[in-house]
């Protein structure tokens, strides 16, 4: 009676392990729960275990489920490991699941782990930068992005950041922030590049001491700072033109009743027979041809419009 309770025992301990970890479990934890190794090559015998990867067994079905089969892979890459890469960012949703040669996951450097179907990545990872998703190990939102960023073209990698704030994952400004935190490695500098492009700013006189240069390179003659027209302060104006220049570098993100205001500012100065503009800090600053060529062409049209009498009054 005692062997079969203690029998009893152990199996409600694997299962209750499994039900902690997808269905999966692994070969040192049947041991420390005290299994012997005859007993586990009994349970395989008997269909009760099914090998997933090297040390790795389903209890009970050989079915898996997706959380299954990334707890199973972290698993199997032993103590320190993660889901990562483009595997830790389907869980969270900046990125769908796509078919790769199989599951990507970070271990420390110093340990020397390859496993079939599974992409082995040794990096050093902060512990502030691995958590949990349903009880699996995964890079942190952030830590995942800096991965990501290694191999995605700027559209994607400005979609993921974009996917990871709208589902309040991480903000871009945190992110940027926590760049400077993070181990030197490849994804940095494309992702603070994105990032600086989005959340760059200039002082207003710093703004105007750039921008006006433009405007002289453009052909066109200085405008008026600080005015107000239709109801609204605008940047730059150009009454006898009807141009107006709005600058935007107050965030990565507006929030939604600043991006409508925005749309109202630029519709009234539209009915109003004006043609408005609108550049970033980023682009003032670091791209200066566009901005110029923008102009000449607008401040052409706009002449053109003049001198044929149909300008504003």
């Amino acid at each position: 009676m005692g062997d079969q309770n203690q029998q009893s025992r152990k199996a409600t301990g694997v299962w209750a392990l499994a039900a902690s970890q997808h269905g999966v479990v692994t070969r040192r934890q049947l041991l420390e729960l005290g299994l012997s190794a005859k007993a586990i090559k009994h349970r395989l015998a008997r269909g009760r275990l099914h090998p997933v990867h090297q040390g790795v067994y389903a209890v009970g079905r050989p079915e898996l489920t997706q959380k299954a089969r990334w707890m199973a892979a972290v698993l199997a890459c032993g103590p320190g490991a993660a889901l990562s890469d483009e595997s830790a960012a389907a869980p969270y949703g900046i990125r769908e699941v796509r078919a790769r040669r199989g599951i990507e996951v970070t271990v420390p450097p110093n340990q020397i782990r390859a496993r079939p179907g599974i992409i082995v990545h040794r990096r050093t990872l902060l512990p502030a930068h691995v958590g949990e998703f349903d009880r699996i190990p995964v890079t942190s939102p952030a830590q995942t992005l800096v991965h990501l960023a290694g191999r995605l073209r700027f559209g994607q990698l400005e979609a993921a950041v974009n996917e990871a704030d709208k589902l309040r994952l991480v903000d871009p400004e945190t992110l940027r922030a926590t760049l400077d935190q993070l181990p030197r490695e490849v994804g940095i500098a494309p992702l603070r590049a994105m990032l600086d492009r989005h959340t760059f700013v200039l002082t207003r006189s710093e703004l105007e001491r750039r921008f006006l240069p433009l405007v002289r390179r453009a052909g066109l003659p200085l405008p008026l700072t600080g005015q107000c027209v239709n109801g609204f302060e605008v940047d730059f104006n150009w009454p006898n033109l009807g141009l107006v220049v709005e600058t935007d570098g107050l965030r990565y993100h507006r929030t939604p009743a600043q991006q409508v205001r925005d749309r109202l500012r630029d519709q009234q100065h539209t009915a109003a027979g004006l043609t408005p503009l609108r550049f970033t800090h980023w682009q003032v600053a670091r791209e200066a041809s566009y901005v110029v060529a923008t102009l000449k062409a607008v401040g052409r049209r706009l002449r053109k419009r003049l001198d044929e009498g149909s300008g504003p009054r």
